[in-house]
């Protein structure tokens, strides 16, 4: 990181100006670097980049300026030492994944995290030797009686996708830590604006930039946040060799993207709260899901640990399938798009969409019911959001 990133300033600070590193030509914003390869002044030079002795680019799929820019930006945001920028969000969990697990380790994730997720260390890191026990996100006790010798790590997101519910990052992060494990969290609903797991004890951060930190729905990308010596040491040759790599477009968008951040967080919280509200009120919903609501589980958790309630509800509707699909078939201004983050405002049916490759079983164990409908909540008026919701 520069000394820039290094000073405390606040996030919405950092989003815009940590990580910039100017030019000879004196840019104001931060410029694509777009080449594949560089070019070196000497084969003695080029030998100390292969070899290590001496820092620079080498070539763009581990060492690209923009994408640098990008990952120093979002470290300082979330106050970790460094950021590893990946193709996408399940692209960090798997570059994560093949840097820190061996065959015959262990994964504890809750059941509440993205579908792929689960497919991820189930069918994949599974065929690799690799076993993953799922567990309720908010009941503490599950997680410890889960834990084995092997257990390399603890995964899980909050709030969860797409039930909201809230898990206890600090409590978790001590019971990682007395069993020599680490804590890993996917902060995608927050984003380092409402919630920074780092300083709650977690041991990493990842983070889908196709959501919040892009906002506008245009690009796909990941990103794992931590400690360097750990991303160096285990996670980083996995990038450099394996390739799932940022692309310095794609940096260059979300970079954009972080500068708007903050003033977009709160907005959606605003939007989202108050639609929460109003759900919460009609006779067609039997149940709505979201943490700034007294009715939630985890409401004074949520309160303690984030800065706001997120953009993201869910709701239960009377009906089941059918009256889920009628709803969203019936809506002419929200976009029918599995995604999230965006300042359009989405709604999808998970059980059909996002987790439909669970299995039934898995699906009910995770509180994915039939009738279940995912809103993530954009920017446009308030009211015809309401309006577009013809129940």
């Amino acid at each position: 990181m520069s000394d820039f990133d290094r000073q405390h300033f606040a996030p919405e600070t950092q989003a815009i100006r940590a990580g910039q590193k100017r030019s000879a030509e004196g840019e104001h914003s931060d410029p694509i670097v777009a080449t594949s390869s560089y070019v070196f002044d000497s084969a003695a030079e080029a030998a100390a980049r292969f070899s290590g002795q001496e820092k620079g680019n080498i070539y763009s799929r581990f060492t690209n300026p923009t994408v640098r820019t990008f990952e120093e930006r979002l470290a300082a945001m979330e106050g970790g030492e460094r950021c590893i920028a990946t193709a996408s969000g399940m692209a960090a969990i798997a570059t994560l994944s093949m840097g820190l697990l061996k065959a015959r380790d262990h994964v504890v994730c809750s059941r509440g995290v993205f579908g792929n997720t689960v497919l991820l260390f189930k069918n994949f890191m599974g065929k690799f030797g690799v076993e993953t026990t799922f567990v309720d996100l908010t009941d503490l006790s599950r997680w410890e009686t889960a834990i084995r010798p092997q257990t390399r790590f603890l995964f899980l997101e909050t709030p969860s996708n797409p039930l909201t519910e809230v898990a206890d990052i600090e409590q978790l992060a001590a019971l990682a830590h007395h069993h020599n494990c680490l804590l890993i969290v996917d902060n995608v609903f927050c984003t380092p604006i409402l919630q920074k797991p780092l300083e709650l004890g977690a041991d990493l951060v990842v983070h889908s930039a196709t959501k919040y930190l892009d906002g506008q729905g245009r690009c796909v990308g990941g990103a794992i946040i931590g400690p360097n010596d750990l991303l160096e040491s285990e996670i980083f040759p996995f990038l450099k060799t394996g390739g799932p790599s940022m692309s310095p477009f794609n940096a260059w968008v979300f970079l954009t993207g972080l500068e708007t951040l903050a003033v977009r967080i709160h907005a959606h919280c605003k939007n989202a709260g108050a639609l929460a509200q109003w759900l919460e009120g009609r006779p067609e919903t039997e149940r709505v899901h979201y943490p700034g609501l007294h009715s939630h589980p985890q409401y004074a958790l949520a309160n303690e640990q984030q800065k706001g309630a997120g953009g993201v509800l869910s709701f239960e509707l009377r009906g089941g399938k059918d009256a889920a699909w009628k709803l969203i078939d019936s809506t002419r201004l929200l976009s029918i798009t599995a995604n999230l983050g965006d300042v359009k405002t989405t709604i999808t049916h998970p059980a059909t969409t996002t987790h439909s490759r669970l299995t039934p079983e898995e699906r009910v164990a995770a509180g994915i019911s039939d009738g279940l409908v995912r809103i993530s909540v954009g920017l446009e008026n308030l009211e015809d959001i309401k309006s577009d919701l013809r129940f």
